[in-house]
Formats: C-alpha cells, structure tokens, sequence
C-alpha cells in the first residue's frame, strides 16, 4: 500500500513531533486533538522546531514554509478517515487509547493502516479491540521526535506482512532508522531505559545521593548526555510511571516495582518539565533540585 496522507490522534509532545516529521518528508498531515488550545500550542512548536532548524541549515525556509502547509488541525477524529496511515499519539493509558481507537474506526477507510506511539502496552491486546488487527502495529517514536533517529517498529500476533514492509518504508522515507521488536511490555529501549530511571529513583529515596549526585555520576561516569533524573522530568514522570506499572503487572517480577518515590511525585502532580516541577524545580531560571 502507498501511504500518502497520514492523520495523527493528539497534538501533544510526540504528536506535534510525529506530525513534524511527516509534513517535512512530503506527507500531508491532518493533526487532530480534542482541545483547540492543544493544536495551536502544538503548531506553535512546529513552527518553532522547524525555524530551528532552518538557522541550523539542516532544512531550507522554503522546505519550512513547504512542510507547516502540509499541515491541517482538526477537532473533528471523522476528518482522519480520509487518511492512509492513522497514528494515536495519545497519553500512555490504555483506556484512553481504546476509547480513541473505538472513535476512530466507523470513519476509518478499509485499506487504511492503524498505528500506535505506545512505548509500552500490548500491541496484540490494542489491535484485538479494532476492526482490522492485521493492519494494526505498534510505531514508537523517540522524544524529541525531529531528533532522534530510532523508531520501534512492533507487530502484535495478528499484524501482517504487508503492513510491517509498509511501516518500514514509510520510515525510511523520514530519514529515520527501524528497530523490530517483539511485543513485550515496553519493548526494547523502554524495557532498558525506564527501570533504569526507577532504580535511579530507588537511590534518591534510599539516601544513597540526591538528585544533584545521582544526576552528575551518571553523566560523568557513564558519559550519559542526560542524568536518569532530569531525562525522567523531560519524559514525564506519569509516563515513567506508566512503564513501570505495565512492566510490573506484564512480568509479574518485584525488580519492576515502582518506586514509591516516584508513585509520590506523580501523586502530587510534580510530572517534570511539563508542569514545571518534578526532580527539579523548573519555574526560575535555572532548574533547582526538589529533593
């Protein structure tokens, strides 16, 4: 199948930067999300990225000017029926994902291929819910999305050849390289990079270091360009704690409980840079530790 038209379900983070990706490739892009405030926000950063990268001439202003008319926002899910390639983009729970997708399918072409950004929730069980799990595969972007250059591509039990084959090339239309993996809690990079970041959270809340230490000893001993603490504020702390729980109730092994620390910054609504607390404190000029 040839994938022209791709239509993205929210408009937050990643989506902004899926639709980001795409319009600059070639494809046009219907950016679709439930608040009117949350598209303008996400063109916004569009934009914003895109003029980045103009003054850093990776991209020419006429490609920018080219890929923001590729773009059309939409408050109305019906309008990404018209759409080769639909991909949810929402918040990391299941049920919210669900409900998108029992939204989406009545309007959804026969042809049309149904993707979701899940860094962690079964494939298989997603694609069981729709009318076409054969057409249905997991695509997990990396954060920033116009950045990073690994997406995971994951079938479920039912996915075809046909749409893996397609979901490979459509990314390496977008300058970007596929990684298969099998569809098990939090595939690979999630599997790997989260528990990390929970183990890293086990050490702040033992007293072993603090958020500056613990920070700082990975960047310098383990030449991370990021310590596990700030990267979990830039992913989002709910988001961590969602992967953490899928790994846990997934694998049924106590290495995967979430630590109590991080259930307790969540519950107070300290998510990272996107609510402006989290391990740090990021409403100054300087992002001050909390802890």
């Amino acid at each position: 199948m040839t994938i022209e038209t791709v239509g993205v379900v929210g408009a937050g983070q990643m989506g902004n930067g899926i639709a980001h990706v795409f319009a600059l490739s070639g494809y046009g892009v219907i950016l679709s999300d439930v608040a009117p405030e949350s598209l303008e926000k996400a063109m916004a950063t569009v934009r914003k990225n895109l003029d980045r990268q103009v003054s850093r001439e990776k991209i020419t202003a006429e490609a920018r000017d080219e890929a923001l008319a590729r773009i059309r926002t939409t408050l109305d899910i019906s309008e990404l029926g018209q759409t080769d390639l639909v991909i949810e983009a929402a918040t990391e729970r299941e049920s919210v994902k669900q409900g998108i997708f029992d939204s989406l399918l009545p309007h959804l072409k026969p042809e049309t291929i149904l993707a979701t950004n899940t860094s962690s929730i079964s494939i298989t069980r997603l694609a069981s819910r729709t009318d076409r799990p054969e057409k249905f595969i997991g695509v997990h972007f990396m954060n920033p999305v116009p950045v990073m250059q690994l997406v995971e591509l994951i079938r479920g039990i039912a996915t075809d050849e046909a749409t893996f084959k397609t979901l490979l090339g459509v990314i390496e239309t977008l300058g970007k390289t596929s990684a298969s993996a099998e569809d098990f809690p939090a595939f690979i990079v999630n599997r790997v990079l989260v528990p990390m970041i929970n183990e890293a959270v086990y050490t702040l809340y033992e007293g072993v270091g603090n958020v500056k230490s613990i920070d700082m000893a990975l960047k310098l001993g383990a030449n991370h360009p990021m310590g596990p603490l700030e990267l979990a504020d830039f992913i989002g702390l709910d988001t961590c704690l969602a992967i953490m729980n899928v790994l846990h109730d997934g694998l049924a092994d106590t290495k995967y409980r979430p630590c109590p620390l991080l259930t307790k910054y969540v519950e107070a609504g300290w998510l990272g840079r996107k609510t402006g607390r989290g391990f740090y404190d990021y409403r100054g000029e300087t992002p001050v530790p909390t802890r």
